[in-house]
């Protein structure tokens, strides 16, 4: 019998091995997960307890058209109750839940900012149509600031959608245009946030462990802390693999690939070197070079032409890099503060982003319990920031270089809370500092990302965020799982193939509603 053996335990590897099973015909006995790391899920993760914390490095949020992804939870129980899939209990939640933000944009006083308008000129609405209806080949090597003026980002619209999907703007034009066709159809609610899904606790509780409860229930064997540093390739052309060899327990083991066996590599990862601070010491950046994902993708690409160019990615963390930070209470004060500011109940009220801080922050106040153990005495929060290099507004000093007490002094000082000190008392903050972050937004080219299935390839796919997959967009749980399925399907020969990238923009009814939207007021 083949077997498959799939690099990484991130959410494509996950999503690879169901596919391999429910669609491939695989035995879950067959399939092999290989995992750097002490744990599964990849980016994925959020860990802790009230004692000592909960962390997590960010929150995917999700919308209607991810097809990829509800097709595939559809089919996995959920952890709660397994007679209603993941996708139900996503749904469900929405239903119950449904973000409907009233404080999206606070300003350098802290009042909130109406937003219902994108602050658009007619100079800016041009540029954007612009951009949306340039072929994707005109915009090799731009960067999102090459196709706008200055004023473009200082627009309402550019605070909600680079703090919304984490764009800079010297991140590529390409998938910024990307971006603008792949969600057209949230335009109209895009200030309150309401077309935005998100799961009834963090990814990793939502997804990672009903999906991985049912692949080891299947019978595949999850190997951690197994670095794979090679794969033999065989003469010729296309990309045939023979061998894999890997370190693990600091001896290394090179197994041999039989021609019908399968090999799927996650190349690169966007929180590689992550490091966490705590609530009394800052983060300390990973200087150590990139992990272990990305050193196996420069090796595959050193060896033959078409398989991607990882340098474009993993050499630019100044570009990159942005901190996120997680707080754990027991004092319910702050959570009671922001209903009472943001007008909205804790779970309800979307992002909220300080449109003029210096570190550009936003945060979320998730729907209560977030993890799935934490008790009801205990509250957890997020926020992250973009520009974590510039200095603080009222902490004079840049946000990698503070503890996670000076970043929620930050935070609490913007909103002027006269009850800040007993916040900061009863708070625990962990940071954490991420230079691989928007990589896969990095500017790039054609051909940088290699395809899913390699051109001659009779074996070997490259899955997850840094496989390029037309005309849907990275940095999603989407995108990931898309990537997946391609991978199962092209190797395999399928009839079954993934459903096309939902485009709005060629619904007429979509399209008005979003030029509507860009001449609001």
């Amino acid at each position: 019998m083949a077997k498959a053996y799939l690099v990484g335990s991130g959410i494509a590897s996950l999503s690879a091995a169901a596919f391999l099973i429910r669609d491939g015909g695989f035995a879950g006995s067959d399939i092999v997960v290989l995992e750097e790391q002490d744990r599964t899920g990849g980016s994925l993760d959020a860990a802790g307890s009230p004692e000592t914390g909960y962390t997590m490095r960010g929150g995917r949020m999700f919308e209607i058209h991810f097809e990829c992804t509800y097709d595939l939870l559809g089919s996995i129980p959920s952890l709660d109750d397994p007679s209603k899939s993941v996708t139900d209990d996503t749904f469900a939640f929405h239903e119950d839940f449904a973000w409907d933000d009233h404080a999206r944009l606070v300003d350098a006083s802290g009042k909130v900012v109406p937003s219902h308008s994108m602050g658009f000129s007619e100079r800016d609405r041009l540029e954007l149509v612009k951009c949306v209806g340039t072929p994707e080949k005109l915009l090799d090597g731009k960067r999102i600031v090459d196709c706008f003026s200055q004023e473009f980002f200082h627009t309402n619209f550019w605070w909600m959608w680079c703090t919304t999907f984490a764009f800079e703007p010297w991140h590529s034009a390409i998938e910024f245009r990307r971006y603008l066709n792949r969600f057209i159809h949230l335009f109209k609610t895009f200030d309150s946030m309401s077309g935005i899904y998100r799961t009834r606790f963090n990814q990793y509780d939502s997804i990672v462990r009903p999906l991985q409860k049912w692949l080891t229930d299947q019978g595949v064997t999850i190997q951690l802390d197994t670095q794979v540093t090679d794969l033999g390739l065989a003469d010729g052309d296309g990309p045939t693999v023979e061998s894999i060899t890997w370190t693990r327990g600091g001896q290394d083991e090179t197994i041999q690939i039989a021609p019908d066996d399968l090999v799927l590599v996650t190349n690169g990862s966007m929180t590689a070197n992550s490091t966490t601070g705590s609530t009394d010491a800052a983060p300390v950046l990973d200087t150590s070079g990139a992990g272990g994902s990305w050193r196996l993708w420069e090796t595959l690409a050193a060896k033959r032409d078409g398989l991607g160019k990882p340098a474009v990615f993993n050499t630019s963390t100044d570009d990159s890099t942005w901190e996120s930070f997680t707080v754990t209470t027991k004092d319910p004060t702050f959570f009671e503060l922001m209903e009472e500011f943001s007008r909205s109940e804790a779970g309800k009220g979307g992002l909220i982003t300080f449109k003029d801080s210096g570190w550009l922050i936003t945060i979320v106040l998730n729907h209560q319990p977030h993890f799935h153990e934490q008790p009801d005495d205990t509250f957890v929060w997020w926020g992250y920031a973009l520009f974590p290099d510039k200095p603080g507004d009222f902490v004079k000093k840049p946000m990698r270089e503070c503890t996670g007490r000076e970043i929620l002094d930050e935070v609490l000082q913007h909103l002027r809370f006269e009850q800040g000190p007993r916040i900061l008392e009863n708070s625990i903050v962990i940071p954490a500092l991420m230079p691989y972050i928007t990589s896969q937004f990095l500017v790039r080219s054609a051909g940088d990302r290699p395809p899913v299935v390699p051109k001659g390839s009779t074996n070997l796919a490259f899955i997850g965020q840094y496989a390029e997959v037309p005309d849907d967009v990275v940095f999603t749980v989407e995108y990931s799982v898309r990537t997946a399925w391609t991978a199962v399907a092209g190797l395999l020969h399928l009839d079954k193939q993934p459903p096309p990238v939902y485009k709005g923009g060629h619904d007429p009814k979509v399209l008005v509603e979003a030029l509507a939207t860009m001449h609001r007021r």
